[in-house]
């Protein structure tokens, strides 16, 4: 079992930056790939991006080159760094965990957070 919490979210206006952190509960979490997903109200989840157990990253074209993805092992966490935000960037974001390599799809993911509300302004 594993428990995500997702902390960073917030109001920013275009072209600022938030960081968001997901922790995880565990003593597998280095077994995971771990993802970021977006979704705002009557869409379907939208990958963002994810990172596998040593590093390896696949981002989203949507967001690539203004978001990055990172994990630290040893202290269970995961983080997306956003530059560069636009209005349309809002949406809550989740953090998920999943054993497969890079999933992009959310049903392959078997834990989530609780999600962070990201808004930012025009």
């Amino acid at each position: 079992q594993v428990q995500l919490v997702e902390s960073g979210g917030g109001l920013v206006r275009a072209g600022g930056s938030l960081r968001l952190s997901c922790t995880a509960s565990g003593r597998t979490f280095d077994s995971y790939t771990m993802g970021w997903f977006r979704q705002t109200p009557g869409k379907e989840q939208e990958f963002v991006a994810a990172i596998g157990p040593s590093g390896s990253i696949y981002v989203s074209g949507s967001v690539e080159g203004r978001f990055t993805i990172s994990r630290s092992n040893a202290e269970n966490t995961v983080h997306l760094q956003m530059l560069s935000l636009k209005p349309e960037d809002t949406a809550v974001y989740y953090c998920a965990a999943t054993m497969v390599h890079l999933a992009v799809a959310p049903s392959l993911y078997d834990y989530w957070g609780q999600g962070t509300q990201v808004t930012v302004s025009s």
